[in-house]
């Protein structure tokens, strides 16, 4: 692959498995694209080592940070205290123009408290989100769920954003030139859910044409990994029980299908015949595949992921990253939401922004 470099901040000392399994995700993700250029956060001589092991010295500065956040502290203390972290270090340098994503498997409440005190609300939105990667029957492979988790609130005007930014993300990291957008509700019927569900049906509906995307209306659960929808909106505390569920319900499975297969001689030789099958299945849902949810809202991409991340895990993240700094997707996201603030403002065209994506 050729191409200008791309810089992204890596905080080294977030994940469960310590530094060797971030690097490792590193070395990964050079061997696929050489174009990748890092900033490595953390202690510097615990890095060292493991970065002249994988023979990564031409592609990574390191910045050296003795201090890490742990994954029980509270966002209010690294708020006050954190500020010589290898976290607080890897948002800095998104801040200061030297990286163009920040990519951390840390403590998710100090991530995104320290994001949002270092690179600030984009003007216009009043809470920020986190969305995820669903794995569904689109062509893609997944659907694209917000917010899982950045916050627990959000009234009609914050579903709203949380569209606008989803409906962005989707056209800049899938190619979705007009994405379908889906309201999370007890039911698909106008009369059903809360009051803000229901004047957020109806002001997402109003913004749909005008921004190019389509609104297919409320759609419960069971929609959000099928081909109806390729955007899914929600509120933060609805969003992660939904995706905390799926992820333990995802590791049930695999276990039960394991048990089964070892049940008999006869289900071990039925496990052999169907190795291929199970193969792809295995890596069809595997989640390390969708590694990664995005903070959307700031003046900056940050990119979470999951703190007992492997090799493969740290590597996903990292490929979305680059793709969301290759699209450019931090200067449209903040165009979309300039864009919306300036209609709410009276926008007396009524025509669409041009440029924005």
């Amino acid at each position: 692959m050729s191409g200008p470099n791309t810089v992204i901040s890596i905080d080294a000392m977030g994940g469960d498995q310590g530094p060797a399994v971030i690097i490792a995700g590193m070395a990964k993700s050079v061997a696929k694209n050489p174009n990748l250029r890092f900033i490595l956060h953390g202690r510097k001589a615990e890095l060292e080592p493991l970065i002249k092991r994988r023979k990564l010295q031409d592609c990574v500065e390191i910045r050296d940070a003795a201090d890490v956040v742990s994954m029980d502290e509270k966002p209010s203390h690294v708020m006050r205290h954190g500020k010589k972290t290898s976290m607080w270090s890897s948002i800095e340098s998104v801040r200061d123009g030297e990286a163009e994503v920040c990519v951390s498997c840390g403590n998710t409440g100090a991530l995104m408290a320290v994001s949002m005190i270092r690179l600030r609300k984009l003007e216009g939105v009043n809470r920020p989100a986190i969305a995820c990667l669903w794995p569904s029957r689109n062509p893609s492979g997944f659907n694209i769920m917000l917010d899982v988790g950045a916050d627990i609130r959000a009234d009609q005007d914050d579903l709203l954003q949380y569209a606008l930014m989803g409906m962005s993300y989707a056209r800049n990291g899938f190619g979705l030139s007009r994405p379908r957008v889906g309201l999370l509700n007890v039911g698909t019927e106008e009369h059903k859910g809360r009051a803000e569900l229901k004047v957020a049906h109806d002001i997402i509906y109003s913004a749909a044409e005008k921004n190019n995307f389509d609104f297919v209306g409320f759609v419960e659960g069971g929609d959000i990994p099928t081909d109806k929808v390729d955007v899914i909106v929600t509120d933060g505390f609805t969003g992660n029980v939904a995706l905390k569920t799926a992820e333990g319900t995802a590791g049930l499975i695999s276990e039960l299908l394991r048990a089964a297969f070892k049940h008999t001689p006869l289900s071990r030789i039925a496990a052999l015949l169907a190795l291929t099958s199970l193969q792809r299945l295995s890596k069809r849902i595997d989640p390390r595949r969708v590694n990664g949810g995005v903070f959307l809202g700031l003046n900056g991409t940050v990119v979470k992921s999951h703190g007992s991340a492997d090799a493969t895990g740290v590597s996903a993240a990292i490929k979305l990253a680059f793709t969301l700094a290759q699209s450019g997707f931090q200067e449209k996201l903040a165009a979309r939401v300039a864009s919306l603030a300036h209609d709410a403002q009276g926008d007396e065209t009524g025509e669409p922004s041009k440029g924005v994506s």
